[in-house]
């Protein structure tokens, strides 16, 4: 790099020796980076308590595809209802209690739900929410011929 007379070298071609400070395409990348950055921790973070609901509904779904097969396999009628400590399926004599895996869940439906042994059970459907937000509702539904699906809407 060549040297002036003063010893210094001299000033790059974008700026003149008594210029200071950003230029405006400087601020404007920093301004986009940022908010970028800020865009992408946004997504990333999501509500605790919808990611719970979407949690415990697709277990839920699981778990009535499961009893659904069950019921099929052995011949023996399975029902599901919901209680105040959670849900338990019923095959007439013995009750098998479940619990929700996050505290506060509710579940509601019309009447206990069919799950076999006949391969066309008929549409049924329940709501599923959280005390803790409880104008936030999925339901879990079926038309009888397909298997229980999540839903953001009722049926």
């Amino acid at each position: 790099m060549p040297i002036s007379a003063t010893g210094k070298a001299p000033a790059p071609f974008w700026r003149t020796a008594g210029q200071h400070g950003f230029t405006l395409l400087e601020l404007m990348i920093v301004v986009a980076i940022v908010g970028m950055a800020s865009a992408m921790v946004a997504f990333a973070l999501r509500d605790s308590a919808q990611n719970q609901l979407d949690r415990e509904a697709q277990r839920l779904v699981a778990l009535l595809e499961s009893a659904r097969a069950e019921s099929r396999a052995s011949g023996v009628a399975l029902q599901w209802r919901a209680t105040a400590e959670g849900f338990e399926f019923t095959n007439g004599l013995t009750a098998r209690p479940q619990r929700w895996e996050q505290a506060g869940m509710q579940a509601q439906s019309d009447t206990p739900l069919q799950l076999g042994p006949e391969p066309v059970i008929g549409p049924q459907s329940l709501r599923l929410w959280s005390r803790e937000a409880p104008d936030r509702s999925r339901w879990i539904s079926t038309d009888g011929l397909r298997a229980f699906e999540v839903r953001n809407a009722p049926p």
